[in-house]
């Protein structure tokens, strides 16, 4: 689990890295002021993306769990849905994709919930 979400986490701050650079310099002039909103995925792709790096390394310290696992996942599941939503967005301006967006923030609730029970299940200092 700790090498194949390592290896995830560096896979989508790659991507943030370059949607954060697209949007910048290719994606601003072109949108305006919907280049906020685009920010805004960058920002949470980013934070979740670190968040997925974290419940990594605190699998090599607490011991694998199916609870950070599953915190992984909704962190990354999260990406998709509400970063990836907001960049659909933003791009083709199809405002119903906003709709999508509320389930990726669901999921990052949820990922940062199972975090912290699975660190008050483990009874291990860190």
């Amino acid at each position: 689990m700790q090498r194949t979400y390592i290896i995830i986490a560096s896979i989508l701050g790659m991507i943030g890295v370059i949607f954060g650079a697209f949007g910048s310099h290719i994606l601003e002039p072109i949108i305006g002021a919907r280049i906020e909103t685009f920010k805004t995925g960058v920002e949470y792709h980013f934070v979740h993306t670190l968040a997925v790096l974290l419940v990594a390394l605190l699998a090599g310290q607490l011991g694998e769990s199916r609870l950070l696992r599953w915190s992984a996942m909704l962190f990354v599941i999260g990406i998709v849905f509400f970063s990836g939503s907001l960049y659909v967005l933003c791009i083709t301006g199809v405002k119903v994709l906003g709709a999508i967006t509320p389930i990726g923030g669901v999921c990052f609730i949820a990922g940062w919930i199972l975090l912290a029970i699975a660190a008050a299940r483990s009874g291990k200092r860190v």
